[in-house]
């Protein structure tokens, strides 16, 4: 399939093999020639073109009018002006009409075929500005892959295998591990750098959108696509396409992305031609792929064809060696955001961070380092400014069965439990009125008796 599509209209049949025989040296370039203005009319509605030339002085239908009808039809469309009769007047109403530029007859091969490819290259060039602005780009998850342990060091390895050998990658690991960055990562080690590294969220499509907005659509494919579209696919060709979240791709999605790996090639949304792509895929998923196909809610060969090389990234649980790296990596580069002074965390604080769970994993140990430096105005993130429920996880890791931070949560729960039970035998069951007296919105009153195990029934008379 071409990459560009130029439809040339005169009604001087030696000025349209002039402007074939011009444009054809331009590669990659489908040119058809017309010269009744009214057939031209209907080929501008049966398919896409990238670039209109035509002539303004045509009987019948002339240039003004055509380039009227195919801006309507599709509004980015760039039309070239052409006439042997110029005046600034003739010029002026052409621009005010949405031309894109203008040529006078007679004109020199070099200056249609400039002309034309700036054009093209512009009109490609929208495409893909538009595309970014609605998908692409977006800020990493945190600032670089920072690790130490032995876990990390085994990643680090198999991105630096994995990128010089341009083959489908499979990314997992639970949510906030930092796939997406594993996938950056190994796009700009690779031969592939240069090109367009295309994130998308397979899930936070609609799914009505998604075979559009993978691969494109045709003027007129649907009700609303009033112009021809690329898709991620085709804007990631020479790149890598990073499909995060894979597992919820729906089954009629997961058999053309199949398709579309095994060939390298796509078809757009009401489109008849076949486009080559020259893409490489990384996909990643926080799901066990493994159970999706056993349960036939993902495509046995669609895992087979992604999981030709499989990275998975450990928890942030499991590299606890890496926490204390990590905190002032994050302390460092937030206090220089938020505009702090130099901040430091003390030893019982660190002890804290590195003893609780994190079943965000690194995205919320982000997150919370950045809540502290918002809130705390200190030089130094002490316990106390941690946020509670990471002080009260982390008694569940610390070494010692009867450390500060596990007693702490003992008490805790102890008094949630007691003060609970004395509000609904002091209201007979009333949660409505034990609500106002605990100040307690009712919603969260019924979450805590649940949580707890105690059911208001048993206190009514």
């Amino acid at each position: 399939m071409p990459d560009f599509r130029v439809l040339v209209v005169d009604d001087e049949i030696g000025m349209l093999e002039v402007c074939r025989d011009t444009l054809s040296t331009i590669g990659g370039v489908e040119i058809d020639i017309e010269s009744r203005a009214e057939r031209a009319v209907e080929k501008l509605g049966e398919r896409s073109w990238d670039l209109l030339i035509a002539d303004i002085r045509m009987p019948d239908l002339n240039g003004l009018d055509l380039l009227e009808i195919a801006r309507r039809q599709d509004p980015q469309l760039p039309v070239l002006m052409m006439t042997a009769y110029p005046t600034v007047g003739t010029a002026v109403e052409s621009m005010k009409r949405g031309a894109a530029d203008y040529i006078v007859k007679p004109f020199l091969p070099d200056d249609l075929r400039a002309t034309a490819r700036r054009l093209l290259t512009e009109r490609r060039l929208r495409d893909e500005n538009e595309l970014l602005r609605g998908h692409l780009e977006r800020r990493y998850a945190f600032g670089d892959i920072l690790g130490g342990s032995m876990a990390m060091r085994v990643v680090f390895d198999a991105i630096n295998r994995v990128a010089s050998a341009d083959v489908d990658v499979l990314v997992t690991g639970e949510t906030g591990t930092g796939k997406e960055l594993v996938a950056r990562s190994i796009h700009q080690r690779s031969r592939r750098q240069r090109g367009h590294f295309v994130p998308v969220d397979c899930g936070a499509i609609p799914g009505d959108l998604l075979e559009s907005e993978f691969f494109g659509h045709e003027r007129g494919a649907f009700t609303g696509a009033s112009t021809r579209r690329m898709g991620l696919v085709e804007f990631a060709a020479l790149g890598t396409l990073f499909l995060d979240e894979i597992d919820h791709l729906p089954a009629n999605l997961q058999s053309k992305l199949l398709r579309t790996l095994q060939e390298r090639r796509i078809r757009r949304v009401g489109g008849r031609e076949e486009l080559d792509v020259d893409v490489r895929v990384i996909a990643a998923t926080s799901a066990n792929l493994e159970d999706e196909v056993r349960q036939q809610a993902f495509r046995a060969d669609l895992y087979y064809r992604i999981n030709v090389v499989r990275i998975e990234l450990p928890p942030l649980r499991n590299r606890t060696d890496d926490i204390p790296m990590l905190v002032a990596h994050f302390v460092e580069r937030y206090a220089r955001e938020i505009g702090h002074e130099m901040v430091e965390i003390d030893r019982e604080a660190l002890e804290v961070l590195s003893s609780y769970g994190w079943p965000g994993n690194v995205r919320e140990l982000q997150n919370v380092i950045k809540r502290v430096l918002v809130f705390s105005r200190r030089s130094e993130i002490r316990v106390d400014d941690l946020p509670d429920e990471v002080v009260a996880g982390a008694g569940n890791l610390t070494s010692g069965a009867h450390g500060f931070f596990a007693l702490r949560e003992q008490h805790s729960n102890a008094f949630e439990r007691s003060y609970l039970e004395h509000l609904l035998r002091t209201h007979g069951g009333d949660v409505a009125a034990a609500a106002v007296e605990a100040r307690l919105p009712r919603g969260t009153l019924y979450r805590l008796l649940k949580k707890d195990g105690i059911s208001p029934s048993e206190y009514r008379s």
